[in-house]
């Protein structure tokens, strides 16, 4: 279905006031670095917060959750869910000690930690690994959602739709650097969950599905209506719900929720005013992203069952899309076909707000890791900060490039989630850990970004050359067991970081817990004792965030329960909600 007069004016509206933001920010964005990657480090928390959760929408995300709920059903989304744990981490145990590093990029953390020539080679080898390949992974995915989209709704080819958006996308990210960024994002959030909401109401009322009780009666849709999966079927329930749970939240780095924080997380944090301005961002972020937006997306997954109720259906409705895309991440976009006119120009407008503000970001933070981490600190040090923003934005468009070819050799959402998650498996502990264990090094850090990658490989190629292939569950299981026991080793196995780097590191960030207790003696001997009064309350942050936790779990089971036809329940776990977001606002004092 085409756009029709006014779907296209909202949509041109919409590319404008993205476009006159990033002239608007342009002017003070192009005063230097700190501007243009950090906002001058002096955002509100609230902006920065929506933000963040603007980022983690992107075209892919109601695809990949429709890819899931198709497939394992509502309690599938798990996988997923479980990070809000990792993201709860982040909040009341590292949101403050960024804000005090000080440091313009994540990666510049490398050599604020680590001493020697193995520091300085992680942080240029992670500027472009991270700004460079991980990026385009990230790109590639969104792109790939949008190509769907664009073909379905619009009945356009790949390449135009990857020429308009990303050109659009690139003028303004690199015209108005971050501070552009985060204030289109903040407008693209209202535009993407009023989308999201507008597609879940108009697919309920769908003349297939009749409304919302007759959708949750329907035999093919009643089965997928769990929280928890089936402990029955135990391979299910083992790695949508008890890996997820229990071990991945901590042990593997996914982008955007990366264990003690890391990427435009702390990108974001660092843009913050002040450390509580830092902290209530990612609390925020953490509130809307996993109680509030996930379910418009499950609501028009579980629609799509029934109007597509398998590939040969979704193959039938579009058979001039081509075969090799069409897969259950289809589904959503799909049932986007049968917006009425002005609706379905909200709601693709929202899907490109959605696609631009993942994809800006990533271009901003790809540009900043190879600007601050790998030009300035290795090609030019001596570099006017005027030509370094001229790298930035050239640096830009070359990411948007590349990860443009990237997206067309893709095939679902889910095949890239799978292949982020196993990249990192094993490595998130050591980002929990380095800040609160001296002994963790550079090295030990190299060897389990080394080891989960070569990992990766083995699982994707070699493995199954020679022997029968394993599950997903398997194949991440032992990839954490493996990088985590690597990295371990190389931590007491390998030279120690410099004392006097470790010192000033802990003078500046604070870094608390037992793990310092000899760098704390040390400084003490030293003259410069780390005073307790300085270091936040460990006892009060582990209650925020177990009370956090179970807010907003309360939150999106609550809501769950009430629109799935069980308001008691529903009204109660509101209620739970509550009480876990009254605990966290009485602990707010003793979060220093």
């Amino acid at each position: 279905m085409l756009l029709q007069g006014i779907d296209w004016l909202i949509l041109i509206l919409f590319f404008a006031l993205s476009l006159g933001i990033g002239i608007y920010s342009s002017k003070k964005s192009s005063q230097n670095i700190q501007e243009f990657f950090k906002a001058g480090g002096n955002l509100p928390w609230w902006v920065l917060g929506i933000s963040m959760v603007a980022t983690t929408f992107s075209t892919d995300t109601p695809n990949l959750v429709t890819d899931i709920v198709r497939k394992n059903g509502i309690s599938g989304n798990w996988v997923w869910w479980s990070f809000l744990l990792t993201g709860m981490l982040t909040v009341f145990f590292f949101a403050r000690l960024w804000k005090r590093s000080g440091v313009l990029t994540d990666i510049e953390f490398y050599e604020l930690r680590y001493s020697g020539k193995p520091a300085s080679f992680l942080r240029g080898f992670r500027a472009i690994y991270l700004g460079i390949f991980f990026n385009v992974v990230i790109i590639s995915g969104v792109s790939l959602a949008a190509i769907k989209i664009g073909g379905v709704l619009l009945g356009l080819s790949p390449l135009p739709v990857l020429l308009f958006s990303g050109l659009v996308t690139v003028l303004y990210s690199s015209l108005g650097g971050l501070r552009g960024v985060v204030f289109t994002d903040f407008m693209q959030f209202g535009l993407s969950l009023a989308g999201a909401i507008a597609a879940a109401w108009v697919s309920v009322n769908h003349p297939a599905i009749g409304g919302l009780d007759e959708l949750l009666q329907h035999p093919e849709v009643s089965v997928k209506l769990d929280f928890i999966p089936d402990i029955n079927n135990w391979e299910v329930f083992l790695m949508v719900f008890l890996i997820p749970v229990f071990i991945q939240w901590w042990s593997v780095w996914y982008p955007g929720s990366e264990p003690g924080g890391g990427g435009f997380i702390v990108q974001r944090m660092l843009a913050a005013k002040d450390e509580n301005h830092a902290l209530s961002s990612v609390l925020l972020f953490t509130i809307v992203h996993y109680a509030i937006r996930p379910w418009p997306w499950i609501i028009v997954a579980l629609c799509s069952i029934i109007v597509f109720p398998d590939l040969d259906a979704l193959r039938r409705a579009f058979p001039e899309a081509d075969a090799s895309i069409v897969q259950d991440d289809m589904a959503y976009p799909a049932m986007l076909s049968f917006m009425p006119v002005g609706i379905m120009g909200l709601v693709v407008t929202s899907l490109v707000a959605a696609y631009m503000s993942t994809l800006s970001t990533m271009l901003n933070l790809g540009s900043s890791y190879v600007v601050n981490d790998f030009y300035r600190r290795f090609i030019r040090p001596d570099a006017s900060q005027k030509h370094l923003i001229g790298i930035g934005r050239l640096t830009t468009v070359l990411i948007m490039v590349i990860g443009g070819y990237v997206a067309l050799q893709l095939e679902n959402a889910l095949q890239t989630f799978a292949i982020l998650l196993q990249i990192g498996a094993g490595t998130g502990l050591i980002y929990i850990l380095r800040w609160y264990w001296w002994r963790i090094n550079a090295l030990s850090e190299m060897v389990a970004m080394a080891v989960s990658f070569l990992m990766a490989l083995y699982f994707a190629f070699l493995h199954p050359a020679l022997f029968e292939p394993l599950t997903t569950s398997a194949e991440l299981l032992i990839g954490i067991f493996v990088t985590t026991g690597s990295w371990i080793a190389a931590a007491y196995l390998t030279p120690e970081t410099d004392k006097k780097k470790l010192m000033a590191f802990v003078q500046k960030t604070k870094a608390p817990g037992p793990g310092w207790r000899s760098i704390h003696q040390l400084m003490g001997e030293k003259g410069k004792p780390v005073e307790p009064s300085q270091v936040f309350d460990f006892q009060a942050a582990l209650l925020a965030f177990a009370a956090g936790v179970t807010g907003v779990y309360a939150f999106l089971f609550g809501t769950g329960h009430i629109l799935l036809g069980n308001p008691l329940s529903g009204v109660l776990l509101m209620l739970l909600a509550c009480l876990g977001f009254g605990a966290v606002f009485l602990l707010r004092k003793r979060l220093r």
